[in-house]
């Protein structure tokens, strides 16, 4: 009885984890098509040197509408990885890598609240990326279980 309650709970935690990552992927991937996103992305992407490639390549719009399909794709493979592997590894790798990208924005950017003396205090800004860490976690995980899924299928 009491090892159902655990195997219970343990997945409630796995797919309110995987849930918590996928939604806001989702529902900021869409953001980015809109003129707001578009205009909101301009000082994280040009206060970030390993980003400013993207407006060099894609223009203002574009680099946002890249990565908001970026965002919806990894979120899509994501939910697939209750069911495929494969999926699971490549959402893993992606969520991965794009939460690494963002953490990494915080080494740089202005994210101490000023009036309050900064770090530790975050502004918005940071109050807005430092989630990014646990998304990043959470995309680890899936990464390392669809890659033990897979290497036990072999």
């Amino acid at each position: 009885m009491f090892t159902n309650s655990i195997n219970f709970m343990h997945k409630v935690g796995q797919g309110t984890a995987l849930l918590g990552v996928v939604l806001p992927l989702l529902l900021i991937g869409v953001l980015k098509f809109t003129p707001t996103e578009v205009e909101a992305l301009k000082p994280v992407i040009n206060g970030t040197p390993w980003l400013t490639w993207l407006y060099a390549v894609f223009g203002f719009e574009g680099a946002s509408y890249f990565l908001g399909v970026v965002e919806i794709i990894t979120a899509t493979l994501l939910i697939m990885s209750v069911w495929s592997v494969r999926a699971g590894i490549m959402g893993g790798a992606m969520g991965t890598v794009t939460f690494l990208v963002t953490v990494s924005t915080l080494l740089v950017l202005p994210i101490g609240e000023d009036k309050e003396g900064g770090l530790p205090f975050l502004n918005f800004l940071g109050q807005f990326l430092i989630k990014d860490v646990a998304l990043l976690g959470i995309s680890i995980l899936v990464l390392a279980n669809c890659l033990a899924r897979f290497r036990a299928r072999s």
